[in-house]
This record gives structure tokens, sequence and C-alpha cells, in this order.
């Protein structure tokens, strides 16, 4: 019989059915203050954890642990649409005019609302789908004991009931209740802020205790810092102390530059509309004109000067490059984190399998003081996580891989002992020691770091220190290894590694990887420096370093990180280009520091020791072969780790953000021209020179054709530095270049009263035609900051759009819509005076454009602080990327 969760002890159910009433106190709060066995037999647990069908029914009632789930909607995505002021000010144009009866402008108005929103929803959509394909691929797994077995299970599969296995690195996947601890550590700095692990214990804590003091519980989206332990799940999903924050916060994933760049930009244009139209609106009302008729054409320049598809170009660019990246072998979790990739100026890289092969193999045994090779390595064996019986690895750590490896060649020497207990390696020590059991006793084996392991030990000899000095200079990863004979066969405490004898070195080796060098100097074409931060010591990072053809720099270990406070490491990191024996605490501090330099700090890493730093980068990146703590942490995953693939990502980031620009930089300048030149003729002319339907159809025309931008080419230049939002560099683009749209407006406006005695119609007319091509053949001038076609191609789909549109707005007033849109045909002699004022215009921006990148256009440093409702909304996020229920679900 089933025994329902918190029915025994009274606690609360975090993962209540569906539809259910969240509790007014957290369920992790109301456990913590209960015996740990109490809570487990509560929850319908026990030692054996639960059995398969009793988690599966508990799955199906309680639903998946995520935060929220992550699905392309029709309708969301519809109403996102729905939502944009823009069209909201087009609704409303539209309305006004059909209710004054002007059913000719309302119906044009209409179809171009009906064509934006269409625009706009194909191509969010497409890209929603496109970030849950990427989703589907990701799969995060955690170790639960279900029917007295280990399984490894997909985090979302967790249910209240479930006992979950935590090692070091591991993502707490859901709120525990701690019924076991051996020396646990968790950092809850996601949660609370601190940046000290907090220690862990089984006992309970009194009631009203914050969740900062929950020393009996691991929460949700901590990390574990240190030592191991077995919780059994109270709450799962939204109902977690995290997932509660996180809903708390923000329905959705927290924003990241590029979208808040373009955040700025549409207030910028806003302003700019408001004050433009409000202008419009009182001059005209002062002159006597209608104030119906003034009003929409108010409301028709305030959307003719906003790029109305600027989301779906937006929308298209990252879609298509996330496309692109793939191809390239990179995956990025959120797409508006490209333009974030292409920021990317400092690189901060693990050593391991990046620079160099990443294959970790043992060489050979180093003895010292008597010890002989084979004995050597089969203490070095007994000190690892490694199973002496079975050469099974239980961790993660590669260098007890390899010695599984090789375990046969000690065979004998290893039947010799009896493992009784071990102290498993953390980062902090950087050692793993173990008591065995001989026939003359027990000893003491202490295997990890020489720095860390030879304090530990007597008087150690010149020869040994001259051998591993010997062995650092042939670029080798050492291992040393130290015993001391105990009395008695015991449990192991940290206390007791003291007074070692040194018996020797494991020496391992790593080689540098072809292409290494050449991705490194790609990398600093593109801008981006580079360091590395390793757990190696400092004489193997500096030979590898040094074998990359790299100029020496300063070296830091982790004790001079510890030695420094913030300040001084903050001026050190930036002379410092390697960081050796660094701590996984200490990697992320130095990245902090980094990051209050202003530069855009990207971290790569794939083990256990770089989730810290991960979440402390502006872009961490990690590989698809990673542990998952390390995937859970990044924004990128490489599926090569290769710094070439990381390369073509920064490049592809770059490339998306200099397209996005170009449309930026076209439409804000160009529709500013034509609404400021359509706001003096307003109150000159004894008529409205473009009718509101007129307008929004000219700005509609012109945004089409800029749906081919993301195709376009992007020149090497414009990829050689990350470019950020600079909404002052926009604004003195607009000014400069609108008005000189705005003079040959005025030519036209001239020609048409005084050599062609235009009516209404025709001149409207006329302007339309030649407000088309200019607004639109800019994009050949601005799109480069080299002379257009001859030393920078278009691309042919942005050639033809652009091309096809000119030539539909040619033709409109010839077609059978003519009379309907409020056009009359033109004289054949208009269309030469056309062309040479295009011409001229064209000449013009060029020589224009010369001049403000040479004196205007001036880069503006981004620094990026962020602060802790960003970081728990983008873990958040992550929770939700790894919430994609497989094809199979």
């Amino acid at each position: 019989m089933r025994t329902d969760p918190g029915v025994d002890v009274g606690i609360v159910d975090a993962s209540p059915p569906r539809g259910a009433d969240a509790p007014l106190i957290s369920p992790i709060r109301q456990a913590a203050t209960v015996v740990a066995a109490d809570v487990d037999a509560g929850l319908g647990s026990g030692s054996g954890g639960l059995s398969t069908a009793e988690a599966h029914e508990r799955l199906e009632r309680y639903g998946e642990n995520v935060i929220h789930m992550h699905r392309a909607r029709p309708w969301h995505v519809l109403l996102r649409q729905l939502r944009s002021p823009i069209l909201l000010l087009l609704f409303a144009t539209a309305t006004i005019a059909a209710l004054v009866g002007d059913s000719t402008d309302a119906a044009v108005i209409a179809v171009i609302l009906v064509v934006s929103v269409v625009l706009g929803f194909v191509n969010e959509f497409r890209a929603e789908r496109a970030a849950d394909a990427m989703h589907d691929r990701l799969r995060h797994m955690c170790v639960v004991i279900r029917e007295g077995a280990r399984r490894n299970i997909d985090v979302t599969e967790i249910v209240p009931g479930d006992r979950v296995v935590l090692s070091v690195g591991t993502v707490v996947p859901a709120d525990l209740r701690l019924v076991a601890c051996d020396a646990l550590r968790c950092d809850e700095g996601i949660l609370t802020g601190e940046s000290v692990a907090v220690e862990k214990s089984t006992a309970a804590v009194a009631p009203g205790t914050g969740v900062g003091d929950l020393t009996g519980c691991a929460l949700m989206g901590t990390v574990v810092h240190a030592g191991g332990g077995v919780g059994v799940v109270v709450a799962t999903g939204s109902q977690t102390e995290f997932g509660r924050i996180a809903v708390g916060l923000s329905a959705h994933e927290p924003q990241t530059e590029f979208q808040r760049g373009l955040g700025q930009f549409s207030s910028f244009l806003l302003i700019v509309a408001l004050v433009l139209t409000t202008g419009i609106f009182v001059t005209a009302v002062l002159l006597g004109r209608p104030i119906i008729e003034s009003l929409l054409f108010s409301l028709a320049i305030a959307v003719g000067i906003t790029p109305q598809l600027l989301p779906a170009v937006v929308s298209t660019s990252l879609a298509a490059g996330s496309k692109a990246m793939a191809r390239r072998r990179v995956l990025v979790k959120r797409m508006v984190c490209i333009e974030d990739l292409g920021d990317l100026d400092l690189l901060v890289t693990d050593k391991t399998g990046t620079l160099t092969t990443g294959r970790i193999e043992f060489e050979r045994a180093v003895p010292v003081e008597g010890a002989g090779e084979s004995r050597l390595l089969a203490l070095g064996i007994l000190a690892s996580d490694v199973d002496p019986g079975t050469a099974t690895v239980v961790g993660l750590n590669t260098l007890d891989a390899a010695l599984a490896e090789v375990r046969s060649a000690a065979d004998d020497e290893i039947l010799a002992f009896r493992r009784i207990d071990v102290l498993p390696f953390d980062h902090e020590r950087r050692r793993s020691s173990a008591i065995v059991a001989a026939d003359d006793g027990g000893l003491l084996v202490v295997k990890g770091a020489p720095e860390s392991v030879l304090p530990l030990c007597g008087a150690v000899s010149a020869t040994s220190l001259t051998a591993l000095e010997q062995l650092y200079e042939e670029g080798c990863r050492v291992v040393a290894v130290a015993t001391r004979s105990v009395g008695d066969v015991r449990s192991l405490e940290a206390g007791e590694e003291h007074d070692l004898l040194l018996r020797g070195f494991l020496v391992f080796t790593d080689a540098v990887k072809i292409g290494a060098a050449d991705s490194l100097r790609r990398l600093s074409e593109l801008g981006v420096a580079v360091k590395i931060a390793t757990g190696d010591s400092a004489a193997v990072a500096e030979h590898v370093w040094e074998r990359l053809g790299m100029p020496k720099g300063v070296t830091l270990t982790g004790d001079q990180v510890d030695a420094l406070d913030d300040r001084r490491l903050t001026a050190a990191a930036v002379d410092a280009t390697i960081f050796a024996r660094v701590s996984p605490e200490q990697k992320a501090r130095v990245i902090r520091a980094l990051r209050h330099k202003g530069r855009a700090v990207g971290f790569l890493g794939d083990g256990v020791n770089d989730a810290l730093a991960l979440h402390r980068a502006d872009i961490g990146i990690s590989v698809d072969s990673a542990v998952d703590v390390a995937k859970d942490a990044a924004d990128v995953l490489l599926l090569d780790k290769d710094l070439d693939v990381l390369a073509a990502g920064v490049t592809e980031g770059r490339r998306i953000f200099a397209n996005t620009i170009k449309y930026v930089m076209m439409g804000t300048s160009s529709n500013f021209g034509n609404m400021f030149s359509a706001s003096i003729a307003s109150v000159i002319l004894p008529f409205l020179p473009m009718l509101p339907g007129q307008i929004l159809l000219n700005n509609l025309l012109y945004d089409s054709s800029q749906l081919a931008i993301p195709t376009d080419r992007v020149d090497a230049e414009q990829l050689r530095a990350p470019s950020h939002w600079d909404i002052g560099a926009i604004r003195r683009f607009m000014l400069l270049f609108g008005p000189i749209s705005s003079i040959f407006d005025f030519a036209t406006f001239w020609m048409m009263l005084t050599v062609f005695h235009a009516a209404p119609p025709e001149f409207r007319s006329g302007w339309f035609i030649e407000s088309i091509a200019t607004q639109t053949l800019i994009v050949f001038a601005v799109r480069t900051r080299r002379v257009p076609f001859l030393r920078s191609r278009p691309s042919l789909a942005l050639t033809v759009s652009v091309l096809g549109v000119v030539l539909i707005g040619a033709l409109l007033p010839y077609s059978p819509l003519s009379a309907l849109l409020g056009f009359s045909p033109l004289p054949a002699p208009f269309f030469l005076a056309l062309v040479a004022m295009i011409l001229g215009y064209l000449v013009l921006v060029e020589t224009a454009k010369v001049w403000y990148f040479r004196k205007l256009s001036a880069p503006v440093p981004t620094v990026r602080r962020r602060g802790l409702t960003t970081r728990v909304l983008r873990r958040a996020a992550r929770f939700t990327e790894r919430s994609a229920p497989s094809q199979a679900r």
C-alpha cells in the first residue's frame, strides 16, 4: 500500500497535484525542522528509495521537475506580436480612418497590420521551434537510488520521495532533506549571495530558520562544493525555494546585453516619435487643418519613423545564426546569447582538452625512498576513486581513470592490501587518502598534487625535489604519493594526513593539441585575448604555453590569488596570462576580477571544478562531452572541444550583430529623413505630401526588402573586434544621414511643383517613388565601410529584394491599385530626373559615410554586472533548458 507524501509527519508536499495552491510555508523549511528519518518515512521512501512503479505514478501525479516548460506555443508568439506598441499604433490609425469614413486608408493600414503580424509571427515562431530543437538535444542526468540500486535518470523525472546521491560538482536537482552526509559542503550563492560554501549535516533546525541556514537540506540550483551525501526529495519544480524565487521574479528568461540594447533602442525611438508626432499635430491644428486628418497623418508619421519589422529581422538573424553555428559545431542554449558570444573579447580557458589533447595517460612511476614502481602504482590506485577489485572508476577524476587503465600492471601489489576507508579527492585539499590493511598493520596512503602532499611529509630529500623539478620542466603532470604507518585499522579523518613519508611520483602526459596554436592566433585576430586557468602546476602550464608559441607573461598561482585582496587581484589578473594550481573558487574569483575591468569575459571548461567559473563568466562555454554540472552552467556548448570551433562561433555572433545594426542604422536614418521631410512639407504645402496609408505602405515595402539582411555578407574588419549597442552612435548616424535624405526629398518637392506642376496625386506618386528608391538603395552604401560593389559585395538575396522593392514602388502608380492607393501615373522625364537624383544622393551618402566613420563613430566600452536576481533567472533558464521533453515522451 502506497504512503502519500507528507501524510505521516505533516510535511506539506512540495509538488502538489497540478492546479493545487502553493503552501504558505515552503515544504523544505517544514522538512528541515523534522528529523531525517521521519521525513523519509513521511514521504514514503526508505534506504532503498522508491520502486519504479511508484516513481512513475508520482511523476504522473506531480508533474516533471522543471521550473516551467520551454515549448514554442503559437498563441503565445501571436500574443507577443499583438502587444507591440507599433502594431497598436497601426490599429489605432486604421480604426480612426474607418470611423471617419476613409475606407481606402483603413483598408491599406489593415493589410499592413496583418502583413506585419504574419511576418513577425512566422519568423519568431520558427526561431522558437529552432530553440526547442536545441533544447531537445540537451539532457541532464543525476544519480538516484531506486529499488535499492543506483540509477542515472534525467533530472526532469525526479519525484518527491526519491533519494538523490550527491557528489562534488553536482548541481542539486531538487530541494532535498539530507539523510546522510560525508563532509558535505554546498555553494548556495545562487540563493543567498554568500560566496562561502555552507557545511551540511543531517540535523534538524529550529522552526522559522531562514533559507541560508537550512544546514540539514540541499537546495535546488546550489552546487556541491566538497564531500558527498544522500538526500530525499521534498520539493520539485516551482515548489522548491529556487523555483519559487524564479517564478516570483519573472516568468521569462533574463535579458542578455543584446536584448537590453534593443530595449534602449526602442525607448529612444519612442521619444523621437512622440516629439515629432506631437509637434506635427499641434502645428497642423494651429494652421487650421482638419483635426481628424491631422491626427491620422501624425499617427502615420509615428509609425513611419519606427522600423516595423525589427523583431522579424532580429528573429530571422538569430534563427539563421543558430543554424549556421550548429553547422559549425556550436550549440547556443538561448539564441539571444549568440550576439553576446560575438561580444567576447577575453577568454579564460582550462588547458586539458582545449590546448592539449585531453587524453591523460599514465606514463611512468618515479619511486623514491626505496619503493618499487609497481608498489608505487599500487599505492596510487588504492588512494584513488578506483575500485581496487574491478578497476571501475567511481568519480570523474581523469587522472584516476588513467590509473584504472594500467591497474593490471600492479595486480599482485594491490592484492597485498585491503582498503578499509577512503577520503575522496576534493578541489580544496587537492588530494585523496585511504586507509589500507596489510599483513604488518595499517597504512595511510595520500595521493595528490605535490604542492599539497609535500608539506605534509617530513624531510624531503634534495634528490626528490630535483626529480620533481625535472618532471615539471618536461611538461609532465605529476602526482605525489606518500604514506604513514598507523597502529590500528579504522575510519579515516582528514586531520590524520601528517608526518608522511614521500614514496614517489606518478607521471602523466597530455600532448599539445595539433592546431591549437593556429586557433589562438585566429582568436587574437578577432580581438579575443586568451588566458589559462588550470589546476596543474605553474611549470606544466608555462611549458604548454611556450610550446604553443605564445609570449611569456605573468603567472599567478592559487596561493598568490588568495594572498591578494579584490582590488589588487583585479589589477594583477589583467597582467597575468596563466593562473596555475587554482581551485574552483579561485577560478571564479579570477573571472569576477577580470569582469570588473569592463571586459566581456568568457570561460571555457568541462569539469566539475569549472562550474563556479562558468556561472561567474559573461559567457559560460562548455562542450557536449562535459560533465552535467559544466553543461548546466554553460550558455554555449561546443560539439568539439576546439578553440577553432569557438572562434567560428565568435565570428558568427559578430556577423549577426553587424547585420542587425545595419538594419537599425539604415531604418532609423532613412525613416527619420522621410518623416522629417513629410513633417516640414505638411506645414508648407496646402495638402498632405503623402497620405497616411501611403506612408505606411512605403515603410512596409522598405522593411520587407530588409528581411534579406540576415543573409548579407559582413566585411572582415567588422569581425575583428566586438561591437556593442551604442545609442549615441545610432543617434549621430540618424541626425547625419536623415537630413541628407531630406535634401533630396525637398529637391523632389521642388521638381514636382515647379517643373511638372503636379496635382496632389501626382506629387504623392513622385515622392513615393523617390522615397522608396533612396530609402532602399542606401542599403548598398551603408552596409559596408568600403566602396560598395567594388570592394564589398552584398548577398544575392539582399540585392534582389532591394531592387525588387524599388521596381514595385515605381510600378504602383501604373497598377490597377493606383486609384485605390491615391496615386497617379507620372511622365517619363520624371524617371530621368529621378536617376540623376539617386546617383547624386548615393555619392553624397558615400562621402558622408567616410567622414562619419572617421570622426563620429567611437566605440563605447560596456561594463557588465550580474546581480543575484539575474543569476537566479539565468539558472532558472538553465533548468528550463533541461526540461524540454524528448521525442519519446
